[in-house]
């Protein structure tokens, strides 16, 4: 196994495609082969995904009933799209593709719902059945089992991601988004149960207004805690995060880490369910002391990690600026989230939205080129690194002639300015020699001064 990547070759020539030809019928044989089998993967999970979803929407409108499921939806999909936003916010250095959200999504929506609903109903009817006491049965199931069951079908789904789209798993940013959509999706279905149900008991009683147990839940589940769920299945998916930057040679790293992340995302979980049982004010105690510092803290952290990612582009991407893949100015810019906000703008403003498109997907592959290098150079690489390197080398290549002009445009906005050190003799028409009287910021040398 290679410790270090070879240095990047020299493009071939400047025509499109030409450092990249195929590999004949085999290639084209192994990449249909591939594609057959992507494709059933993704029928298989797609009709699983649906069955689930029809047997999540079924139990949900029993439990609510057709009014109750309909305030319940229209109340809790308000927090989702505020969710979704902030992890693509987090996730701009390299986004990953849409459909790995929309599967994650959909996971925690009907999938790790389902799971969920049947796993814990019947874990308290079988605790209630042996133990004679159908109290402690839910109060044991919603801090025991509840934790156990819903952090575990989360977990799924990164875990599927994590082996079935590595190249879209590259560290901890990537696992703390990809943790949060699913965990976002299953907090969607959860809280039109919850609502629901709690409109149906105001219809029962009467209640209305903010005194009303829908608006209570609504404060409670809405307003102050929307980042819950995600902030539990978060754990999970940093510990996931963390062995996709392990060294292949670490195994031990790549398994120990997800564990971790797990059970701590389970831990967190039961004290939340089990803040009722802390006393009157237990709940808002557990809020103010663990949930709010825990919630800056992995932000804190989650904003570090994509400096990082920034400084690994700026670290990594010379080696092909030397090569003469990149021209000298776009790695800087390339590790700039103003430079390439920038770059989309001119492309937007001079071509239109195609070219500001075609120009964010050069920075994403640029980015993607930056991480593979710099895993390489610890440790990790994988038996297909000439291969992805090429892939990603190619896609900037036919990429260039849109995003070069705007990359360069960019960096010569952002450049730092670069200090000027006045040389210690006159220089004519500079430091006030000649054309003029200009005024000399520099003491003036005199070789004859004591």
């Amino acid at each position: 196994m290679a410790t270090s990547p070879p240095h990047p070759s020299y493009p071939v020539g400047p025509t499109d495609g030409a450092p990249f030809a195929g590999s004949g019928t085999a290639g084209s044989s192994r990449h249909a082969h591939w594609w057959h089998r992507a494709w059933v993967r993704y029928g298989a999970l797609s009709t699983l995904l649906a069955i689930s979803g029809l047997v999540i929407l079924a139990l949900v409108r029993e439990e609510t009933g057709t009014e109750g499921f309909l305030v319940g939806l229209g109340l809790a999909v308000l927090p989702v799209p505020l969710l979704i936003a902030a992890f693509r916010w987090l996730d701009r250095v390299e986004p990953g593709p849409w459909r790995n959200l929309v599967f994650c999504f959909a996971w925690g929506a009907c999938a790790a719902a389902l799971i969920a609903i049947v796993a814990n109903s019947f874990a308290t009817r079988w605790i209630a059945t042996a133990t004679a006491d159908p109290s402690s049965a839910d109060t044991l199931g919603a801090t025991v089992i509840a934790p156990v069951v819903e952090e575990s079908a989360k977990a799924a789904a990164v875990l599927l991601v994590f082996l079935f789209r590595r190249r879209d798993f590259t560290g901890i940013v990537d696992g703390v988004v990809i943790a949060g959509v699913t965990a976002t999706g299953f907090a969607f279905t959860e809280n039109i149960l919850y609502l629901g149900t709690a409109f149906g008991t105001d219809q029962l009683t009467g209640g209305t207004g903010i005194a009303s147990v829908t608006a209570a839940t609504f404060f409670v589940r809405i307003i102050m805690s929307p980042f819950a769920h995600p902030l539990f299945t978060v754990l999970t998916g940093i510990g996931f995060g963390i062995a996709a930057l392990a060294a292949h040679r670490r195994p031990l790293r790549r398994v120990a880490f997800p564990l971790g992340g797990l059970l701590l995302a389970m831990g967190m979980h039961a004290m939340w369910n089990g803040s009722s049982a802390f006393g009157e004010y237990g709940f808002f105690a557990v809020y103010a002391a663990f949930m709010v510092p825990i919630f800056g803290l992995l932000t804190w952290l989650v904003i570090w990690t994509r400096q990082r990612e920034l400084k690994t582009v700026r670290a990594e991407l010379p080696a092909y600026a030397v090569a003469g893949w990149l021209p000298p100015a776009e790695p800087y810019a390339l590790g700039s989230m103003r430079a390439r906000r920038i770059a989309r703008q001119y492309a937007r403003r001079h071509a239109g939205r195609p070219a500001a498109r075609e120009v964010a997907r050069y920075e994403a592959y640029a980015t993607s080129l930056a991480f593979l290098r710099h895993r390489a150079r610890r440790g990790g690489a994988r038996a297909d690194f000439a291969v992805r390197e090429r892939e990603l080398l190619g896609e900037l290549w036919r990429r260039r002639e849109v995003a070069r002009p705007a990359l360069d445009h960019a960096a010569r906005i952002t450049a730092p300015p670069v200090p000027v050190v006045a040389p210690p003799w006159p220089v004519h028409g500079v430091y006030g020699y000649g054309y003029g009287h200009q005024p000399t910021p520099y003491p003036a040398y005199n070789p004859y001064r004591t």
